[in-house]
């Protein structure tokens, strides 16, 4: 019982990181207050959690049917100013991740009784690595924007549009595959040269210094937090 629950867990979340974060770009995020779009977002859950479990129509539509009300319930109940901030965002996902949970619970055959199901163990570290990767990269840039959002209008430093973006996800990729291959030394290297580039920048001003050094930990630690529990669930399993 316990190795089904694990698998049909594994292949929901995989589903879900998948769908909230590889396939949700920035225009949809943007237009989430549009109930076709939201829908939209339902329906590629849906699907990848289908794909994902090798069928059981059933668990993919309670789940998508989970989801499109905890994102509506942030849409709609959050104020604007508030959706961007990181404890709205951590909220969301916590209760994406318990509705997750409880399918696996409720339903642990699913993925058994699925067309994945004579390679479970085989699936089960490749599944748990896009996890981990999705988890230190793509989602550490919400969690991260969200920790630095009341302090960007005051210490923004200036630079190319969405460079700051695409630095955090590679710093944090660079990161967790340090972890992952058990080279976390070059995560030191890394440190002492993002910081030799970002001195100018950070020598600009006190505020700016700051933003720069608490934005750069907290998307270091998050990577970390993602990597090492990672690697951890692989050793489990």
């Amino acid at each position: 019982m316990t190795d089904q629950i694990i698998a049909t867990g594994l292949a929901c979340l995989t589903a879900h990181m998948l769908a909230d974060f590889i396939f949700q770009p920035d225009w949809m995020v943007a237009q989430k207050r549009r109930p076709g779009i939201l829908l939209l977002h339902a329906l590629i859950v849906f699907a990848l959690t289908v794909l994902a479990l090798g069928g059981s129509l059933l668990l993919a539509a309670i789940l998508a049917l989970a989801h499109l009300a905890i994102d509506a319930i942030k849409v709609y109940a959050t104020p604007p100013q508030q959706r961007d901030r990181l404890w709205p965002y951590l909220g969301d996902q916590c209760a994406h991740l318990i509705t997750i949970a409880l399918a696996a619970h409720l339903m642990p055959e699913a993925f058994s009784r699925g067309v994945w199901a004579e390679h479970a163990q085989a699936l089960q570290p490749p599944m748990l690595l896009v996890i981990g990767l999705i988890a230190a990269t793509f989602a550490g840039g919400p969690a991260v924007g969200g920790l630095m959002a009341r302090y960007k209008a005051q210490a923004q430093p200036d630079g190319l549009d969405n460079a700051g973006r695409i630095i955090g996800l590679l710093e944090r990729a660079l990161i967790y595959l340090m972890v992952i291959v058990g080279d976390p030394i070059g995560i030191g290297f890394l440190i002492a040269a993002k910081s030799i580039l970002r001195f100018d920048t950070a020598s600009q001003s006190r505020e700016i210094s700051e933003y720069v050094i608490i934005g750069t930990l907290a998307s270091f630690g998050w990577a970390l937090t993602a990597a090492f529990a990672t690697q951890s669930l692989i050793n489990l399993l």
